[in-house]
């Protein structure tokens, strides 16, 4: 058997990971494709207290996978998570391909039928380890697998190109072996006071808390700093959000990562925003929080 599609009934409104494991531990399900969100939420169950005797591919999409969540899925299930990056304009563009080292967090390297780089506003390549714009050279071929352009927007498909160059709209770092590291959509990054931060670099610390099961971070307005990191977290089953918690994820994240990058505003909530395919509508949170200030 090569693999296998499970049709299940009874399966309705909000994703429970408890009957995820039951049928990826009852049904001979080969390989699992899931959003991140799927992932964040299993490895919050106890995994010692089930099995797959059949599973031997787990590939996450949609969005980047937070590298503690990969690892705690490899401890319990010996397989890494192999993560990807693609768009609805375009197909798969970077992967962690089988047999290539997964480094977690990382989205791997980019398909052999496309040339990319990360670019600054110029279009121009930047050297290793700079932050950048996602691109795919276009010049003096177009590669297989890119759109033509969105219906009735000259003035939007304009804007995907610069140069030799179609950008993606999201922002990342290629490190000296040529992984591509995701900072954040473009319109995500934040920029206090002078400084930009991604959010997902955030994200995935506080995740690595016990007490948290999910976490948003978007800009929220400050008259200061123009605008500070906001945290979104939605914490476990029997942990009671508080004053004393908030402070604890942010000095987490305080002694992770560079000072300025910790949120200096968190809001606990029940549940996070999603589309359809389970991910996180950050520019939901953001327009709410800049709403306010309006």
């Amino acid at each position: 058997m090569v693999g296998a599609a499970i049709a299940v009934d009874n399966m309705e409104g909000k994703f429970n990971p408890t009957d995820f494991l039951k049928i990826l531990s009852a049904h001979p399900i080969t390989s699992v494709c899931a959003p991140p969100t799927v992932y964040r939420l299993v490895v919050k169950e106890d995994l010692t207290q089930w099995h797959f005797p059949t599973l031997r591919s787990a590939v996450s999409a949609g969005e980047p996978l937070n590298p503690e969540v990969i690892e705690l899925f490899r401890r319990a299930t010996n397989l890494e998570i192999r993560d990807g990056y693609g768009q609805t304009e375009t197909v798969l563009l970077i992967a962690n391909t089988p047999g290539l080292l997964v480094r977690p967090g990382s989205m791997g390297k980019p398909a052999p039928e496309f040339e990319m780089t990360v670019i600054d506003s110029a279009g121009q390549p930047l050297p290793r380890g700079q932050e950048g714009d996602i691109a795919i050279r276009v010049r003096p071929t177009r590669p297989p697998g890119l759109f033509q352009g969105y219906v009735n927007d000259e003035e939007g498909t304009a804007r995907r190109f610069v140069g030799d160059y179609y950008i993606t709209g999201d922002r990342a770092v290629i490190d000296q072996d040529g992984y591509y590291w995701f900072v954040g959509r473009s319109d995500d990054v934040i920029i206090s006071s002078g400084y930009r931060i991604g959010p997902f670099e955030v994200e995935s610390l506080l995740v690595e808390r016990p007490e948290v099961l999910e976490a948003a971070v978007v800009s929220s307005p400050d008259p200061v700093r123009g605008e500070i990191v906001k945290a979104f977290v939605v914490l476990r089953p029997g942990i009671a959000p508080s004053p004393e918690l908030a402070h604890t994820l942010q000095e987490h994240v305080k002694t992770q990562t560079a000072p300025y990058k910790y949120p200096r505003a968190i809001e606990f909530v029940t549940d996070l925003p999603k589309t359809v395919s389970g991910k996180i509508r950050r520019i939901e949170l953001r327009q709410k929080e800049w709403a306010k200030d309006s």
